[in-house]
C-alpha cells in the first residue's frame, strides 16, 4: 500500500467527543469516541511515534515503526442487520492487515446491551466477528485471535481500532476462564472471538495487551449487578492473566514499564469505590489511567479493566 503524504504525528485515540469521528487528516491519525470520561487523560497515546498514513479506502490505515495500527468507524442504521455489517466491517480490517498478524483490537459497539429483533447487539456483533475470521482464516481462526475488549457506545457509530505487526504474537488463556472462543451456545449463536491476552516481542520492546477484564469464572457472570464482588473478581483475574502472560501477578510492576490502563464503569456512582481500590492496590503514580463510563458487554456486569504494557530492552 502506497505512503500518503501527511504530516507525521502519533495515533491518538480520544475520548469524550460530541460524537464519534475520524480525525480529520489536518488534526493528525485516529479516532474521537463519544464515551464519557469520568477521570483521567482524555487522550491515549499507546504509541507516541509519528506514523505515516496507508492509503486504504474505507479504512484509517497508518505505520509507526514496526507496527500497523489503523481504526474504521460508520454508522448503524439497520440493527436487525447488525451481524451482516460487523461481519463486512471485520472483512475490511482483516484483509488490511493481510500478511501481518493482529496484537490487540477495541472495539465500541452502539446500544451493546440494547435488543434487535430479540437479539443483543452483542452478540449479532460477536456472531459478525466470528464470520469474518472463519472466512479470512479457516476453521482453525481461534488459533490467532487477539486480545481485545468490546464496550458501549451512546451514539449510533460501530467503531474499530487495532494494532498489528510482521512479528508473530503469542496468545493466553486465563486458567480460571473458559476461552472466549469456546463459550456455549447459550452466550449466542457465535462465541466472542478473541484471547485472553497477547505478547508480541519486538526489536527493543515487548507489547502485552490483556484484554477487558471482568467478573467471570468459567465462562459465568460473578456475582451478577453486585460491584465489589465484581471489583474482587476482576482483580483476580486480572493477576491470573498477568501471572500466566509473563508478567508476575501484578502486571509487570517495577519493571520500568510503560503501562495504559482503562476502566469502564456502567454507573458513575462506583467511581470514588472503584478509584479508592485500584490506586491503592494496582495502580503506580507513572501509570495512565482513564476511567470511562460505558456499558460492559454482558448487561449483569458493572465494571470491566483493561491494560496495555510496554517494557523496554
Amino acid at each position: 500500500m502506497p505512503v500518503v503524504n501527511a504530516p507525521a504525528a502519533p495515533f491518538v485515540v480520544e475520548f469524550g467527543r460530541p460524537g464519534t469521528a475520524v480525525t480529520p487528516r489536518s488534526r493528525g491519525f485516529g479516532l474521537g469516541l463519544a464515551i464519557p470520561v469520568l477521570v483521567g487523560d482524555s487522550r491515549e497515546v499507546i504509541f507516541p511515534q509519528p506514523a505515516a498514513r496507508l492509503e486504504n479506502p474505507g479504512l484509517d490505515l497508518v505505520t509507526s515503526g514496526d507496527l500497523l495500527l489503523g481504526c474504521v468507524s460508520e454508522a448503524v442504521t439497520d440493527e436487525a442487520g447488525f451481524a451482516a455489517q460487523a461481519q463486512a466491517l471485520y472483512q475490511r480490517v482483516l484483509a488490511a492487515v493481510r500478511g501481518r498478524h493482529l496484537y490487540r483490537i477495541w472495539n465500541y459497539v452502539p446500544r451493546i446491551n440494547g435488543l434487535a429483533a430479540g437479539f443483543e447487539n452483542y452478540r449479532a456483533f460477536c456472531q459478525g466477528r466470528s464470520l469474518a475470521f472463519e472466512a479470512e482464516s479457516g476453521a482453525g481462526f481461534p488459533g490467532v485471535l487477539p486480545s481485545a475488549s468490546a464496550v458501549g457506545t451512546r451514539d449510533g457509530f460501530l467503531s474499530v481500532v487495532f494494532v498489528g505487526g510482521s512479528i508473530g504474537p503469542r496468545h493466553f488463556e486465563n486458567p480460571e476462564q473458559v476461552p472466549a472462543y469456546r463459550y456455549p451456545a447459550e452466550h449466542g449463536p457465535r462465541p466472542p472471538s478473541f484471547s485472553r491476552a497477547t505478547v508480541a516481542v519486538l526489536p527493543g520492546r515487548t507489547l502485552t495487551f490483556i484484554s477487558g477484564t471482568a467478573a467471570i469464572k468459567g465462562h459465568e457472570s460473578v456475582a451478577p449487578h453486585s460491584f465489589e464482588a465484581q471489583l474482587d473478581c476482576t482483580l483476580d483475574n486480572l493477576h491470573l492473566i498477568s501471572k500466566t502472560a509473563g508478567l508476575g501477578e501484578n502486571l509487570g510492576a517495577n519493571r520500568g514499564a510503560q503501562r495504559h490502563f482503562k476502566v469502564y464503569l456502567r454507573h458513575p456512582d462506583d467511581l470514588a469505590a472503584t478509584r479508592a481500590r485500584l490506586e491503592h492496590s494496582l495502580f503506580q503514580p507513572a501509570d495512565h489511567v482513564i476511567y470511562l463510563q460505558a456499558d460492559i458487554c454482558r448487561a449483569e456486569l458493572n465494571v470491566e479493566v483493561e491494560v496495555s504494557i510496554i517494557g523496554h530492552e
